[in-house]
């Protein structure tokens, strides 16, 4: 990362309007104001729609193979965005993937605490599997998205259901016990808006009383053997540096074909400012080739 774009990227955050501690009505909107004020490419199709009775969004890019499908999850602690908020990065993985994408609007806490996400993603997926076969779907997530994938993965496995080509994650957060050693060593030099503060104030909101170990709220703990091929992509100035880390050994160890890239010294969900950082473009790139070559392998 230049200095140049160093100083693009603080500016940035500077002027990012919401918080994750604030407010869920009042930070959700002016979540959606900021994110949907930047205009899409113009080669960027979006069709609101609805799959096994959940809201989604269809992301088309001009040219992709609408025969094969990304499933997508937006970030936001489980409380914050939205399909539409985050059709941008959505739609920067289904190009460099040349794919569909279908961005799940699954409920949020804390008005559904835990599993109502999880039952929204399975429904979507339940619905995709209707049209396409399993090896031409693959999942995709950021932040809480990447959490939400990996539950999702565990509970197809539980279910006995087909399980897609691939998965990628960007920055996931798969542990709300918030145990991770880089939640305290990373936190002043994490500028995003994910802060420890602000997730201690949300992790109540999606646990509706559960134990925040339960494997499929914090899949850091859980069994992940017989899961397909999964990419990892995290930033080394992240608080959640460690959950990444972490997951990805516990997939090696469960004999799970697992890439893990560490780029250094860029903050959450850092493939979300390509348009300012190197290091976003490249992992996009990385990321779209990662889905190419497991939907190729399962043809």
């Amino acid at each position: 990362m230049s200095k140049q774009q160093r100083l693009a990227l603080a500016g940035i955050f500077r002027q990012l309007p919401f918080t994750i501690a604030g407010d869920p009505a009042e930070q959700r909107a002016a979540m959606e104001a900021a994110l949907t004020a930047i205009p899409l490419p113009g080669d960027v199709t979006t069709t609101p729609g609805e799959l096994g009775g959940v809201p989604v969004l269809t992301i088309d890019v001009d040219g992709v193979d609408s025969s094969k499908v990304l499933v997508h999850f937006h970030g936001g602690v489980y409380v914050l965005g939205s399909a539409r908020a985050g059709a941008g990065l959505a739609a920067a993985l289904g190009r460099h993937a040349g794919v569909r994408v279908i961005s799940v609007d699954y409920r949020l806490a804390p008005e559904h605490p835990y599993p109502a996400a999880i039952d929204d993603a399975l429904a979507v997926y339940r619905a995709v599997l209707e049209q396409i076969p399993s090896s031409q779907i693959a999942l995709s997530g950021e932040s809480a998205g990447g959490g939400l994938v990996a539950a999702l993965l565990l509970r197809l496995k539980e279910l006995g259901l087909p399980l897609p080509a691939s998965s990628v994650t960007l920055s996931l957060w798969v542990d709300l016990t918030l145990s991770g050693q880089s939640m305290s060593s990373k936190a002043s030099i994490d500028p995003s808006v994910l802060t420890p503060r602000g997730l201690r104030i949300r992790v109540p909101d999606y646990l509706g009383g559960m134990d925040p170990a339960t494997p499929d709220i914090s899949p850091i703990f859980a069994d992940f053997s017989g899961l397909p091929p999964m990419l990892i992509q995290v930033g080394s100035h992240e608080i959640l540096l460690d959950d990444a880390v972490r997951l990805a050994a516990q997939a090696a160890a469960h004999d799970v074909e697992v890439t893990l890239q560490v780029t250094p010294e860029v903050p959450h969900v850092f493939q979300t400012f390509a348009a300012v950082l190197d290091e976003g473009k490249a992992a996009l790139r990385g990321a779209g080739a990662f889905l190419r070559t497991h939907f190729e392998e399962k043809k």
